[in-house]
């Protein structure tokens, strides 16, 4: 049996500290927001692993569904949804988003 959308993206988050769902890939984000988002963790120099949602449908849905959130990207951060662009960026500037990830990755 084939597994749902829902219990591949738990798999994804469940095993990486930080995860981005994006559009497009980090070397060729396919939108504004996706390329800003990964602005900001390359600028943090930190590892991550991204998702890009164009290439599975049912993917680009259920992490709609999963996060309750209608936008792509999304930012999880050991496990937890963090947000979208707006927000990251919003935390990255104001200090909050660094001690969150360097957490996440100790």
């Amino acid at each position: 049996m084939a597994e749902s959308a829902a219990d591949r993206i738990r798999k994804t988050i469940d095993s990486n500290r930080i995860v981005i769902y994006m559009k497009g890939t980090p070397s060729f984000p396919m939108c504004g927001f996706s390329a800003a988002t990964i602005e900001v963790f390359n600028e943090l120099g930190v590892p991550y692993e991204t998702v890009d949602v164009l290439t599975d449908p049912e993917i680009r849905d259920g992490i709609k569904r999963f996060s309750d959130w209608p936008t792509i990207p999304q930012v999880y951060i050991n496990g937890q949804f963090i947000g979208g662009c707006d927000i990251v960026r919003e935390m990255h500037a104001n200090g909050e988003l660094q001690p969150l990830v360097q957490g996440a990755l100790q």
